[in-house]
């Protein structure tokens, strides 16, 4: 049983069919429920087309990633596992679509075409032009991260400027003066990627009050620019003793410049950051880090999204975690000068 037999069955087109079940153009009741009575009758069930027809939803969530050409982060892969995981569990399905540079054109027909009942976005800018677009379509949506003016719109994200501060203040009481913020890329700062301008937030602030001098870095998302940060870092400003960090694919050149440059982690150089649970306990020794619950903020905006497609009109709602600093081995007391 296919859409050709339905259409045949019901006396209409193919095409007429196929906009009863996605929603893409209008179809008359009538025909909506003659359409119906032939799916009925012959027990035809594809789930998801059955019940759009029956609820006038698509029982589809669409999730908008980075661009497709880039390579997904491991946190960013966990945002992706998580979400389509809540999904299925609501018998759901989700349809992945990249945005950004060439793939402005997929973001679009997945919010105009009427193929999904909501959307969850990631990666979000302070000023982000698909956040402005979903609230002109009214389609719900919920995003991960927040912008600068989040007002109204329904999102999770974990608070980075005062996981960056907590973390500059343990090292701070442990003696450090001279302390560096290892961020994301130039790049991301530059379009205003929220968590790199959050932990710069932090992290000024909380060297401004605690009286330290700081010292910021920008890095690739990757382990070779870790290895070229630390170099820099240790040629230019020796006098740093400790670092804090927002950028856990940089962990693994961190480590490993440090160890060819014969510091000893944290007797000679202490880290601590923000990372998810599996980087910081790869580090040797173990990371001292706030590990971020990409499995909860993945769920959270499943179930905040449910929440907005089932009554819209509703307040707004949103969910900023500030999860604890695990104290693990690789902060100590700042070396004797």
């Amino acid at each position: 049983m296919n859409i050709g037999e339905i259409a045949r069955r019901a006396g209409v087109s193919r095409s007429t069919v196929s906009y009863a079940l996605t929603g893409k153009r209008p179809v008359t009741e009538q025909t909506k429920q003659r359409i119906q009575a032939v799916i009925d009758e012959l027990d035809y069930r594809p789930n998801a087309a059955a019940r759009a027809l029956k609820e006038g939803r698509t029982r589809t969530i669409g999730l908008v990633i980075p661009p497709a050409s880039l390579r997904l982060t491991d946190m960013q892969l966990g945002f992706v596992a998580s979400v389509v995981e809540a999904a299925a569990h609501a018998d759901l399905d989700v349809l992945l679509s990249p945005s950004g540079g060439d793939h402005d054109r997929s973001f679009e027909r997945v919010i105009s075409g009427r193929r999904v009942d909501g959307v969850i976005l990631m990666e979000i800018r302070l000023e982000d032009d698909r956040v402005t677009r979903l609230q002109r379509t009214g389609l719900p949506f919920v995003t991960i991260g927040h912008t600068a003016n989040p007002h109204g719109t329904c999102w999770v994200d974990v608070d980075y400027a005062t996981l960056i501060s907590r973390c500059v203040y343990h090292l701070a009481d442990l003696g450090h003066r001279g302390i560096a913020l290892i961020n994301r890329s130039a790049e991301l700062v530059a379009a205003g990627y929220g968590p790199a301008h959050r932990a710069l937030e932090g992290f000024t602030g909380a060297i401004t009050r605690r009286g330290l001098d700081g010292v910021t870095l920008t890095c690739a998302d990757d382990a070779a620019a870790g290895e070229t940060c630390i170099e820099r870092l240790r040629e230019d400003h020796p006098e740093v003793t400790a670092a804090v960090t927002v950028n856990e694919a940089a962990l693994p050149g961190i480590q490993r410049a440090l160890e060819r440059a014969n510091v000893t982690v944290p007797r000679d150089f202490s880290i601590a950051g923000v990372a998810a649970r599996h980087w910081a306990e790869d580090f040797r020794p173990q990371l001292t880090a706030a590990d971020v619950p990409t499995f909860e903020m993945g769920a959270s905006a499943v179930e905040l999204l449910l929440e907005r497609i089932a009554a819209p009109e509703t307040p707004a709602h949103h969910l900023l975690l500030t999860p604890p600093i695990s104290l693990r081995a690789s902060t100590g007391p700042a070396p004797a000068r």
